[in-house]
């Protein structure tokens, strides 16, 4: 357990640095396997989730060499090999939905596994569409949730339809592999997609290894067939979803909290989280070297996070300290996350003496004088995160599993109890 301190940085500004993208560094690590040769990818996110993608990528034959900063990967030009023993993904549900649609594109039967919570994660929407491609890919247990097993066959490519309501990393699963089936893939999506800008990255990601992709919005995707991923060298940009911690402290407490190199113009849609905490009467400022957010006095404000969904819970936990009640729309695919993140985030702002509901799509929070508490995490690195970033203002806030935040930022006690740097006020 880890009890956090209160802090007093009212007036104080500081500058954090927070690691790479956990989503871009998934997608980069994905692309540059496909590629047709030698890549460096610079600034990756070093943490369970991604380790896990590498992993399974190396147990497919792709040849992988770990520095400090930067990881070399060799392209295999959208070849991998068997692999008869399941890959375990533990509950990394980026690299189990991303990867489904990829071992289509090797040989032999892939299983694809993960831990009890990951079991009841939905998939089946995903598995529909690549039978539609004839792939033979199934629900291990009938149940629409992992395990998968997904036989690897040539691709020729065809139109497809894809039901997208629960999930985009379904239609990125299918955009990621569509350069390397014989005719390309032509995408219609039904229903959805949720989380937008996630698809958005994996554009930007296609686009820099020079794959060529048209578009209609978000309803109609074609990517053409025989493609390649070009290798060559790539940087990962700062995870604007670990920023948004650091920037809802700066709400709460009254200091300003730049963090550095974040970027408005990032395809990363929890970037806006600095928006939104605008709208609550923070201080946005967008300078050359990072965005910067001042606490002032917060207002409730009602908003749709649909396609924010992993900053449900640092907004909620900004709301506690808000005036009035704040409703966070469009939020019912977070029951399908790590958690159960709705009934996580109400149930834990409850124990802190703070009115919280949700309803079927909603997220509800009434401000008022929140107390500390012992939060339970539920194995979900963005619960233990987004409630340290109240016990900085509120005494007796103690976190149960403090471990759990190395699935996507291993050093975040470090940044948030000793990294903040620059601290001039």
């Amino acid at each position: 357990m880890k009890r956090i301190l209160p802090m007093d940085m009212a007036g104080r500004n500081y500058k954090v640095t927070v690691p790479g993208s956990k989503s871009y560094t998934h997608r980069m690590f994905i692309a540059a396997a496909l590629s047709n040769g030698p890549c460096t990818v610079h600034n990756p996110l070093n943490s369970r989730d991604t380790r896990l993608t590498l992993s399974a990528l190396e147990k497919m034959g792709i040849d992988i060499r770990r520095e400090e900063d930067r990881i070399h990967i060799e392209g295999r030009r959208g070849r991998l090999a068997p692999c008869q023993d399941p890959i375990y993904l533990e509950n990394s549900g980026t690299s189990m939905r991303l990867l489904t649609g990829v071992v289509a594109l090797g040989e032999g039967v892939y299983t694809l596994t993960g831990t009890e919570r990951m079991g009841q994660r939905p998939i089946q929407d995903l598995i529909d569409s690549l039978n539609l491609l004839g792939i033979e890919a199934r629900s291990i247990r009938n149940n629409g949730c992992p395990p998968v097993a997904v036989t690897g066959t040539p691709v020729a490519g065809k139109a497809v339809r894809l039901r997208c309501a629960v999930s985009s990393q379904f239609l990125s699963s299918l955009l990621l592999m569509a350069p390397c089936t014989k005719n390309g893939l032509d995408i219609a999506v039904t229903e959805g997609p949720v989380s937008r800008p996630y698809v958005d990255m994996t554009l930007d990601i296609l686009e820099r290894f020079g794959v060529s992709v048209e578009r209609d919005g978000y309803a109609r995707f074609v990517v053409p067939g025989n493609q390649v991923y070009r290798s060559g060298r790539y940087r990962v940009e700062p995870d604007a979803s670990q920023a948004g911690y650091f920037w809802a402290a700066a709400a709460i407490t009254g200091a300003t909290v730049k963090v550095s190199q974040t970027r408005s113009d990032s395809r990363q849609g929890d970037v806006r989280l600095a928006e939104v905490l605008g709208r609550m009467g923070c201080t946005v400022a967008h300078e050359t070297d990072g965005i910067s957010v001042t606490g002032r006095g917060l207002c409730a404000i009602t908003v749709d996070m649909a396609d924010m969904p992993d900053m449900v819970p640092t907004l909620a936990v900004v709301a506690a300290f808000a005036r009035g009640t704040t409703i966070i729309e469009n939020v019912a695919h977070l029951r399908a996350k790590e958690s159960d993140r709705l009934g996580a985030v109400t149930a834990e702002l409850g124990r802190m003496g703070i009115d919280a509901r949700s309803t079927e799509n909603d997220l509800i929070v009434t401000g008022g004088k929140p107390t500390g508490a012992e939060i339970q995490t539920y194995d979900d690195h963005r619960i233990a995160m987004s409630f340290a970033v109240a016990g900085l203002k509120v005494p007796g806030v103690i976190i149960t599993d403090p471990g759990c935040v190395e699935k996507s930022f291993p050093n975040f006690w470090d940044v948030f109890e000793g990294g903040l740097i620059g601290c001039v006020g």
